[in-house]
């Protein structure tokens, strides 16, 4: 029974996987010889990995835990790219040599075909036809090892002559796959960055700050001429920080110069430095530089172990700024976790950032207050002492004209302030339309002041009954009115009559 996942490489029992080219980059989790690779600086031949998110030993050169934030659904480039750079980290080769006799030789180089072609005839039968019981129970057999392979963990047993296939998140059947985005650094190797991961807090790590920079300026040799500078701290997920470093070295004539990062990250990586960094608690070394435009293509020319080229380069059509962003693949719910620890930080880091900024506003808003404060009482202390100037000068000017006669000059300017203060007090001109302009003012003022007062509004349907009750109650009392009326003009006739009787009475008994 022949089972197809649309896997990249072949699933047959002849196919053989596509060969990677020989040294360059091997893939994300693919183990590799690299020979003379353009990649390699400084570091072991045998680059045989885990793959890109495998577990903390897996100290490969990569862009860091947290090289800023990240487009799309991711971070960081996580741990590493792989040491298939060339770049090992603690512990590489024990791991390497562990990873290459776990994946076997499913995806390995040319120098491992027999392997590979055997690894992939071996994960073809279990997946599709294995013989294990010889009977219907072989089918079940099969579901029940793809569901492993699409999970990304477990055995495939198929034949009871062969060990069962290991199925790893880097096989290419696993479902639990994503490709996210992440910053490349831009740094160049003349800054000399190199970033040291602690598995320390943070707190602790800026407390001994002093003692770090002297117990690095030992691991350096305590060489007199080398001086550790800290550029950065920061906090990183699972209680670790991450410290970057760089190296200044003072020439005898005076002259300084920052040591490369490749040649301070070589030096870190011999076996006795790296005993050394391991006491003081560093987990993880690598340089911070950019890569070349070689190396980018020749990273994005290849996928990763595992991703289907189809996605990789929907991926990298996808990539909202390839210039920044370079696409790096997410395998397993570890590497999801791990990703979204780093963006809860690093959004932590962001509003701690935030607040701090929030508060220096609020500072600047308080200073430009008491400024302007400051500012309006300068203006009334000048316009104050302009008036004291001006009084002096004119007393002082008295007395110097003091027993003169009044000149030319002089009664010309009397004349013009005469004619000035004519036209301010004739009632047309500049005195009309001053009092013309306060009452105007007045007026708004007293407009505003009603407005600002709190005003009731009622409903509409509800104003329409009112105004319907109002006029039912001016109905009623209008029909009282006239009633009142036809009563009054009752009562008047009534008292005439009686007034009329009176008078007969009285006309009859005269």
């Amino acid at each position: 029974m022949a089972f197809n996942f649309g896997a990249p490489s072949g699933t047959s029992g002849t196919a053989a996987a596509p060969a990677a080219p020989a040294g360059g980059f091997s893939g994300f989790g693919t183990p590799s010889t690299t020979a003379g690779s353009a990649f390699s600086f400084s570091a072991p031949s045998n680059t045989g990995t885990t793959g890109l998110f495998g577990g903390a030993q897996n100290k490969g050169f990569g862009f860091g835990t947290g090289f800023g934030t990240t487009a799309g659904t991711s971070t960081g480039l996580g741990t590493g790219l792989g040491t298939g750079l060339g770049f090992g980290g603690f512990h590489t080769q024990q791991q390497q040599q562990q990873q290459q006799t776990t994946l076997g030789g499913l995806f390995s180089q040319p120098t491992q075909a027999p392997a590979q072609s055997n690894q992939l005839i071996n994960t073809a039968s279990a997946l599709s036809a294995p013989t294990l019981l010889g009977d219907e129970r072989d089918a079940i057999l099969a579901k029940w090892n793809q569901l492993q392979a699409f999970w990304g963990t477990g055995k495939g047993y198929f034949n009871s002559n062969i060990p069962p296939v290991e199925f790893t998140q880097e096989n290419p059947f696993c479902r639990f796959k994503a490709v996210g985005y992440s910053c490349m650094p831009n740094n160049k190797d003349e800054d000399g960055l190199v970033v040291l991961v602690f598995n320390k807090k943070e707190t602790d790590i800026r407390s001994q700050q002093q003692q770090l920079v002297e117990s690095l300026h030992k691991v350096l040799g305590g060489n007199q001429t080398l001086t550790v500078n800290v550029e950065g701290i920061k906090t990183l997920p699972d209680d670790q920080t991450e410290v970057v470093i760089y190296v200044v070295e003072r020439s005898p004539n005076g002259t300084s110069r920052r040591v490369p990062a490749t040649t301070l990250y070589a030096h870190f990586e011999q076996t006795n430095i790296k005993t050394q960094l391991q006491q003081l608690g560093v987990t993880l070394s690598m340089t911070r530089t950019e890569l070349s435009p070689a190396q980018i293509k020749q990273l994005l020319q290849n996928p990763p172990a595992g991703v289907d080229p189809i996605i990789w380069e929907q991926a990298k059509v996808d990539n909202p700024d390839s210039e920044k962003l370079i696409p790096v693949p997410m395998v397993g719910f570890k590497e999801l976790l791990r990703r979204l620890k780093v963006q809860d930080q690093m959004t932590k880091q962001h509003q701690t950032r935030l607040d701090i900024i929030s508060e220096d506003i609020g500072e600047l808003q308080k200073n430009q207050t008491t400024t302007m404060a400051k500012i309006a009482q300068y203006k009334r202390k000048l316009m104050d002492l302009s008036h004291r100037t001006l009084q002096v000068l004119i007393k002082q000017e008295i007395q110097r004209k003091s027993g003169y006669a009044i000149q030319a000059d002089e009664e010309q300017l009397r004349v013009q302030l005469d004619t000035i203060q004519c036209e301010l007090n004739a009632p047309t001109q500049f005195k009309g339309r001053l009092n013309e302009l306060m009452s105007q003012i007045r007026m708004q003022n007293h407009f505003g002041a009603v407005k600002s007062e709190e005003r009731y509004y009622i409903d509409a349907d509800l104003l329409r009954e009112i105004k319907q009750h109002l006029k039912q109650q001016q109905e009623g009392l209008s029909h009282l009115i006239s009633i009142i009326k036809d009563d009054l003009e009752d009562i008047k006739l009534v008292e005439h009559g009686l007034n009329e009787t009176i008078h007969i009475r009285g006309g009859v008994f005269s």
